[in-house]
């Protein structure tokens, strides 16, 4: 074989590698994204805007709509957004309970500005730069050109807000894939991750129990490879998210006994999936007061929020986004001892929070009601 054929050989081998190894990567990095588009739909789950708004049953919370009702309301309308009559919703978004501090700068993206389609491609550059994800809901809005900023309206200017929060977080150790069983009452066949007898110690190790009542009643703290911490509640009580978390701690703070999970205990918790879309129709079509003299009109066009999670035996992964769309204008008409074990069973009604060690809030709520609306 001629020396000229080996090396038309050689490139020919490294051409193929170097393609063969992009088409994995680019695999790899969809993972999630086709996953996504797989995670079920929850009937009767409700989204809540702020951890101050009262749930019922199964609900869930995350914090990317309170961060674009901040820029919202701080960066451009200067002051409370006041509806007439008020809502109960919009005064616990103007508490501003939960914001970018309380979070580092890894977790979201978020960005705001005048309505274009230069905008639009920021945001798909900056969430595909910083966490190599698209986003589900900016389609989802008008994007025609009597829809930005830039039409011939002179009395109108046209802004969208946005943010998304993406983690993905796995456990120390994984946890065991345990037998199906029953979940409160009334659900059988439940998938369930965690602990049993047999299970090696470096893995109990990276739970700490925050307060353990009785089987029924009990709270614990699962430590992941990074700084996410995962939170089970069982028998969650009050009637917000906030109520829940403080009891929570509450409980937490006056609890003696012991908080490693020792070779007696055992713990089991079910695999959650949802991916749930929601949007506040009761924000939308309202006018309300701004602090610019030149533009003293705004209204909220159209608002979305998105959560996509997961949970298993290795880790979980959260995805959630938001927008508001607003024009401001000039137009008038606006009104102003012993060693028993302990069973850490979560197998019945529960809340879930998703923290950053260190932190004051989480950036995830839920409450599981209804086990087989998620699996």
């Amino acid at each position: 074989m001629s020396k000229k054929r080996k090396i038309l050989i050689f490139l020919g081998i490294v051409l193929i590698l170097a393609v063969s190894i992009s088409f994995l990567v680019i695999n790899k990095e969809n993972l999630f994204r086709k996953r996504a588009t797989k995670l079920k739909q929850v009937e009767g789950l409700t989204i809540v805007p702020t951890m101050n708004d009262k749930i019922t049953q199964d609900s869930s919370w995350c914090g990317t709509f309170q961060l674009v009702w901040n820029d919202m309301k701080n960066e451009v309308v200067k002051r409370d957004i006041v509806f007439n009559p008020q809502l109960d919703m919009v005064k616990n978004l103007n508490m501003e309970d939960f914001n970018e501090s309380m979070l580092s700068e890894d977790y979201y993206f978020k960005i705001y500005g005048r309505k274009t389609l230069e905008l639009k491609k920021q945001i798909e550059d900056g969430i595909q730069e910083k966490f190599n994800q698209s986003s589900d809901v900016l389609d989802s809005i008008d994007w025609n050109e009597d829809a930005l900023d830039d039409s011939n309206n002179s009395e109108e200017i046209r802004y969208l807000f946005y943010a998304m929060l993406y983690r993905k977080f796995e456990y120390k150790y994984q946890f065991d894939k345990l037998e199906n069983d029953k979940f409160g009452k009334k659900y059988k066949d439940v998938q369930y991750f965690g602990i049993d007898k047999n299970t090696k110690d470096k893995v109990r190790d990276q739970i700490n129990v925050l307060y353990y009542n009785s089987k029924d009643d009990f709270a614990l703290l699962i430590n992941t490879k990074k700084d996410d911490e995962v939170i089970f509640c069982k028998s969650p009580q009050g009637d917000n998210f906030n109520e829940i978390y403080d009891n929570m701690n509450k409980e937490s703070n006056k609890y003696t006994g012991k908080r490693e999970f020792t070779s007696y205990d055992e713990f089991k918790a079910p695999n959650l999936t949802f991916n749930e879309q929601k949007e506040y129709t009761e924000l939308e079509g309202k006018k309300f007061e701004t602090n610019d003299p030149d533009y003293p009109v705004a209204k909220i066009e159209k608002t979305i929020q998105s959560i996509q999670f997961s949970l298993d035996e290795k880790g979980g992964e959260i995805k959630s986004e938001a927008i508001i769309d607003m024009t401001v204008d000039d137009s008038s008409g606006v009104t102003k001892e012993k060693r028993e074990p302990r069973y850490f069973y979560v197998d019945d009604t529960f809340a879930l929070f998703l923290r950053e060690k260190g932190k004051e809030k989480p950036y995830f709520a839920g409450r599981i009601d209804n086990i087989k609306k998620f699996q």
